[in-house]
């Protein structure tokens, strides 16, 4: 009879239900794991064990795949050690990597949204060959535009540094190839928030006015960057006028040699490129402008006018964007000065 009744006393003991006090803990289940412990390890990634030192050419190409990282700092590190590496280079050597392989990589970085990684990428670009540069300018002035008119100011004001560059390394090919002009333009112009004498904007009546391009009290200095770029890029669009006297300073031969230097070998590749062949078929904005007199003509019927009004009120603001605006001004009436005689 004991031992029937402690049964039944256990029995009842599962289904009660137990009294918590205030102040103590609840009692842990019977079986309750202690989970408390911590654990400690060391992760070593890409450890090398080698004993010889890389080569320059492979510490090259890996600091080239770094400029993907997703680290900041990564990128701008390894983007000052590609500078390094090109600018300490013998005088005669060539590139660790060619231009061709480099620009792809580099390019992409124009829109990065670190300053520094940008100011860093600027001092890179200005170490590469310009030769070498003038054969891919087409693929480097897509990025510069697409830079220029970005919804981030900072990012639209160092693409003006760019397109600086740009000119400097090659801007008779910039303005000459296939939207190098009209489409620069245009981006310029919408970058400085210049209404464009467009067909929607004339039938509407609408116009924007020019908003402020930087952070707040910086509008002066990102507009005079944006006004220096317009002006390098007038200034190599335009070019030197033509000799007065066509035949000076030339060979002049009697008949039947009549015209030699039509006749000759041409002095650059890809010749007939504007005539574009066997390509897809191009509107105007992206046209190959090859002669002065062609950019004149279409900077006449397009983009003078909305040019000149923002240029008026630029002035009007006085201190270094009215003289930047004066400078571009400048420009334009020696650049279109031949034209409106001729025209």
């Amino acid at each position: 009879m004991g031992s029937s009744a402690k049964k039944k006393k256990d029995k009842k003991k599962d289904f009660q239900k137990p009294k918590l006090k205030v102040g103590k803990a609840r009692p842990k289940p019977a079986n309750f794991t202690d989970t408390s412990f911590k654990s400690k390890s060391v992760v070593l990634n890409q450890q090398s064990l080698t004993t010889t030192t890389p080569s320059a050419t492979s510490q090259f190409s890996h600091h080239l795949s770094l400029l993907t990282s997703r680290t900041d700092s990564q990128r701008r590190d390894s983007l000052s050690y590609l500078t390094t590496a090109i600018s300490t280079r013998p005088t005669n050597a060539p590139l660790q990597q060619p231009v061709s392989v480099l620009l792809p990589k580099l390019l992409p970085l124009m829109s990065d949204g670190s300053h520094g990684v940008r100011t860093q990428l600027l001092k890179l670009l200005r170490a590469l060959p310009t030769n070498d540069v003038a054969d891919h300018i087409d693929k480097v002035v897509l990025w510069v535009r697409a830079c220029m008119t970005h919804i981030a100011a900072d990012i639209s004001t160092s693409a003006m540094e760019m397109l600086m560059w740009a000119l400097e390394c090659a801007g008779d090919a910039l303005v000459s190839c296939p939207g190098g002009w009209v489409k620069t333009l245009k981006s310029l112009v919408a970058a400085l928030r210049w209404p464009q004498d467009t067909p929607e904007t004339t039938a509407s009546g609408w116009s924007s006015g020019r908003a402020s391009i930087g952070k707040p009290g910086s509008d002066g200095k990102a507009m005079v960057k944006s006004l220096s770029a317009l002006t390098s890029l007038l200034r190599a669009g335009f070019g030197d006028p033509p000799p007065q006297n066509q035949d000076k300073g030339r060979m002049v031969y009697g008949f039947p040699l009549v015209d030699t230097a039509c006749h000759m070998l041409p002095t650059r590749s890809d010749t007939f490129a504007h005539l574009n062949l066997f390509g897809p078929s191009r509107d105007e904005d992206s046209q190959m402008y090859e002669d002065r007199e062609d950019r004149q003509k279409v900077f006449q019927r397009r983009f003078r006018g909305p040019i000149e009004r923002g240029l008026e009120a630029a002035k009007q603001e006085g201190g270094e964007v009215g003289r930047a605006a004066a400078g571009v001004q400048k420009i334009i009436s020696e650049g279109m000065k031949d034209y409106e005689i001729y025209a």
